[in-house]
C-alpha cells in the first residue's frame, strides 16, 4: 500500500511540475521565483559569445539556476545529453561547443517546453541538435551513449532522484562527465512543504 501511495505521489508531483512548466513555456516571467532570460544567463556566467545568435524564443525562456558549463564545458566531437532541457538554451550552447562532429540531445518532461527548441533547431546551422520528451528516471537511450550529461535546475524537481541518478550513470560512457547546476537543501524540509505540490514544482 505504501509503495502504491508513493507511486501515486510521484505521479502527482510530475503532473504539478508539468503544469508549472507548461505555463513557463508560454510566459516565463512570473512563473518561477528567480530571474529568467538573457539577464539571468549573463548573471550566471554565460559568456556573450555563447549567447550570440541563440534564437530569441529560446533565450527568453531560459529558467536555469546555475551554469553547468562552469563545471566542465563539453568538448569538440562529444555526445551530450541535457536532462531537463526546458527551452533548450544549454543544449544550443553545448551544440556550439561540440561542433558539427558532436551530437546534443535535449530531454524534457514537458512537451510544451520542447516545442520551442525543436522549432528553433530547424534553422540552427550545425544540425547536431535533437529534442525529445521523456523522464529523467527513464532516459530513452542505450547504456554508455553519452560522453557528458548536463542538467540545470531540474533534478530538484524529480520525485525519484535515486532513479534519475542511476539513469544518468547508465547512459554515460565509462569515465564520462556529469555536470549539473541545481538547488540544494541544506536543512530539514518541513513536512508541510514536502506536502505542497507547488513547492515541488518551483
Amino acid at each position: 500500500m505504501e509503495e502504491c501511495l508513493s507511486r501515486t505521489r510521484e505521479r502527482e508531483i510530475r503532473r504539478s511540475v508539468k503544469e508549472t512548466y507548461r505555463a513557463v513555456a508560454e510566459r516565463p516571467r512570473g512563473n518561477v521565483p528567480y530571474p529568467v532570460g538573457r539577464a539571468s544567463a549573463t548573471r550566471l556566467g554565460y559568456r556573450a559569445e555563447w549567447l550570440a545568435g541563440i534564437p530569441a524564443t529560446v533565450l527568453r525562456r531560459f529558467v536555469g539556476v546555475g551554469n553547468p558549463f562552469a563545471v566542465r564545458p563539453p568538448r569538440r566531437g562529444e555526445r551530450v545529453l541535457d536532462v531537463g532541457c526546458g527551452c533548450g538554451l544549454d543544449a544550443f550552447v553545448a551544440s556550439r561547443m561540440v561542433g558539427p562532429e558532436g551530437r546534443v540531445v535535449g530531454l524534457d518532461l514537458t512537451a510544451e517546453m520542447v516545442r520551442w527548441p525543436r522549432a528553433a533547431a530547424k534553422a540552427w546551422p550545425l544540425g547536431n541538435l535533437q529534442f525529445r520528451v521523456g523522464f529523467a528516471e527513464k532516459i530513452p537511450f542505450e547504456d554508455a551513449t553519452f560522453d557528458e550529461v548536463i542538467s540545470n535546475g531540474v533534478l530538484n524537481l524529480v520525485p525519484d532522484k535515486d532513479a534519475a541518478f542511476a539513469e544518468i550513470a547508465r547512459v554515460l560512457r565509462p569515465g564520462g562527465v556529469f555536470a549539473a547546476a541545481d538547488l540544494l537543501v541544506v536543512d530539514t524540509v518541513p513536512a508541510a512543504v514536502l506536502a505542497d505540490l507547488d513547492a515541488w514544482s518551483t
